[in-house]
């Protein structure tokens, strides 16, 4: 079994274990939530606008975030990252989350990559223009109509939904736990 397949099946476990270990060493203050908030809504906005540009395994999506970077969902879950290690005021916890991001999906977006040059050839000339992860400042084709019907299919949501959770447990644990 590869890394990159092995990263794919335990990301979402390793997800739940760093969700709780992150709610256990987070020391949160009104300041770092805000300001943590102050990034993780751009990047469930990113989030947002990638899924609902995305068809999953039909095509190679070049409108909306995908003009500016081959990865927008994984752009913003790293900046989620980072807007969740700032909300926890615990820089060991922010640089081991980030740590295990790039651990744990570097080798799934090559492996996203491989599967998407075998399926489609277009996707090179794709790759050629588009940056891997950093977005490039200006892009050609931007256009391209966000989908809400995509966006319901990928349960995107689930990402607002989880961020918002977690923005509570560090709420309460700031209200009852701090004194």
């Amino acid at each position: 079994m590869s890394y990159a397949h092995l990263a794919r099946r335990i990301r979402v476990p390793v997800g739940f274990v760093a969700a709780a270990l992150y709610v256990w060493l987070a020391r949160p203050t009104w300041a770092s939530i805000l300001y943590g908030s102050a990034i993780i809504v751009p990047a469930l906005l990113l989030r947002t606008a990638a899924s609902g540009h995305v068809r999953k395994n039909q095509e190679v999506t070049t409108s909306g975030p995908y003009a500016y970077t081959r990865n927008p969902l994984y752009v913003g879950s790293i900046i989620l990252v980072i807007g969740f290690g700032i909300a926890s005021r615990n820089l060991w916890l922010a640089v081991g989350l980030v740590v295990i991001f790039i651990a744990l999906y570097l080798p799934v977006i090559r492996d996203e990559e491989n599967f998407l040059r075998a399926q489609f050839p277009e996707y090179d000339e794709y790759a050629q223009r588009v940056p891997r992860i950093l977005p490039r400042i200006s892009a050609e084709e931007a256009a391209g109509k966000f989908s809400s019907e995509l966006y319901r299919k990928h349960r995107e949501y689930n990402a607002a939904l989880g961020s918002v959770g977690m923005m509570i447990l560090l709420i309460l644990k700031l209200q009852f736990l701090s004194h």
